[in-house]
């Protein structure tokens, strides 16, 4: 039986609206951080275990942001940077996004526990319960959902480190604590530049419920500065096998002094252009400082 072109067309527009719901360059970046991380604690490269870990990683951070739109899809259609995902936009029913959301988490969780081992699937299914239904309820009654929120968010590391050496030791723990500490310079610098399209969701994102201002800028530059030591960690820890080296040491200082001397000068001046300028080298922070570590250990 031949397929007619607009059935075509409607499989490709549904395959879509499923891609768009995974959110796919934020898996990405979250995959990265989890190879990377691998690659930290693996003694020797295995292919195989690794094709594994980034099929998880895609499918268990695509599923966790589809459940995490499927939750606010009332409120995305309210702001103007989410008013086109695929719930608003009707491209995806709830029950729909709410299958493919659960199947794609569930595969990657079975994924990790079958292929890899039991405590990375421990990791990603802590992952996707707390962010999906933690952290995304929270958002719009609490300014602590970015505490909460930085838990999950952080798993990534610890997930890839784990995930090669199937063990919870002082190592993978730092790997999440440098991702965890990072996440509050970048997600209030984010939720600063959005401010008011945050504010037509309901959202509450800005410390203490705060406003675009010189408390909130404080916060900032007050994390950033902490980065520094906290990305330290893997090099001044008297560790029996040493994580990292002084190359490492001088190339994540210096971003660490980068991103704390934009959020100074947020704090000075508390502007939208400054918030920017922070938003957008938290982007690379993170991946500078982990390829750091990568290539000090190669």
């Amino acid at each position: 039986m031949e397929v007619s072109v607009d059935e075509k067309s409607g499989v490709m527009m549904k395959i879509k609206a499923a891609l768009d719901l995974f959110k796919l360059r934020l898996s990405f970046l979250v995959v990265v951080s989890c190879v990377l991380s691998y690659e930290m604690g693996a003694k020797e490269w295995d292919y195989t275990k690794m094709v594994w870990l980034i099929l998880a990683g895609f499918l268990l951070t695509g599923g966790s942001n589809g459940a995490n739109q499927v939750l606010e899809r009332q409120w995305d259609a309210l702001m103007h940077r989410t008013r086109t995902r695929p719930l608003p936009t009707n491209r995806i029913s709830p029950l729909g996004a709410w299958f493919v959301s659960l199947t794609a988490a569930g595969l990657g969780i079975f994924i990790l526990f079958y292929y890899l081992n039991t405590a990375s699937g421990i990791l990603g299914f802590a992952a996707f319960l707390s962010y999906a239904f933690i952290y995304t309820p929270l958002k719009r009654i609490t300014p602590w959902a970015v505490f909460i929120g930085a838990f999950p968010g952080a798993i990534a590391p610890m997930l890839g480190y784990v995930a090669a050496t199937n063990h919870f030791g002082l190592e993978a723990g730092i790997l999440f604590a440098v991702q965890f500490m990072w996440q509050f310079p970048h997600f209030w610098a984010i939720a600063w530049v959005s401010h008011e399209d945050y504010n037509r969701g309901g959202y509450k994102l800005l410390p203490f419920n705060g406003m675009p201002d010189k408390k909130t800028a404080f916060q900032i530059m007050v994390y950033s500065f902490f980065l520094i030591p906290v990305s330290l960690l893997p090099w001044t820890l008297p560790l029996e096998t040493p994580m990292v080296g002084n190359i490492a040491a001088v190339i994540v200082s210096a971003a660490g002094i980068w991103i704390s001397y934009l959020a100074y000068n947020l704090f000075k001046e508390p502007t939208l252009l400054n918030a920017r300028r922070v938003m957008f080298a938290s982007f690379f922070y993170l991946p500078i400082v982990q390829i750091a570590y990568v290539i000090d250990k190669l």
